[in-house]
């Protein structure tokens, strides 16, 4: 199964029942995929979405997640790694009180450390 990492295969899949929201499925899987995929807050969410006029309200996306984000979580733990996943390094160099830091960080192909 796939990790549901990109948005299309997550809209795509949304296994759910959304019937009596009023919006459609596929604003609270966007919603509900923006606020796990990339740990945004409640209120950044909302914002991204009124900047597209659509008015949802930060504890609409809060019921949301509560309520499909187990589903979307288990989804996500239930992949499996292969022998052919691919990974890279990523490296960055910080300097701290004047002093020169390295920070590692593995990433898989689909974004996730």
């Amino acid at each position: 199964m796939r990790s549901f990492g990109d948005r299309h295969t997550f809209i795509n899949k949304w296994p759910v029942c959304t019937k009596r929201h009023r919006f459609p499925p596929q604003i609270i899987a966007h919603d509900v995929w923006l606020y796990f995929r990339f740990a945004l807050s409640l209120r950044l969410v909302e914002q991204w979405r009124l900047e597209r006029g659509i008015a949802v309200s930060d504890v609409k996306i809060r019921r949301w997640g509560k309520k499909f984000g187990p589903g979307y979580a288990r989804r996500l733990r239930r992949k499996k790694p292969r022998g052919n996943d691919g990974w890279h390094l990523d490296e960055v160099v910080v300097a701290i009180a004047g002093t020169k830091q390295w920070l590692w960080r593995a990433v898989d192909q689909d974004g996730y450390c």
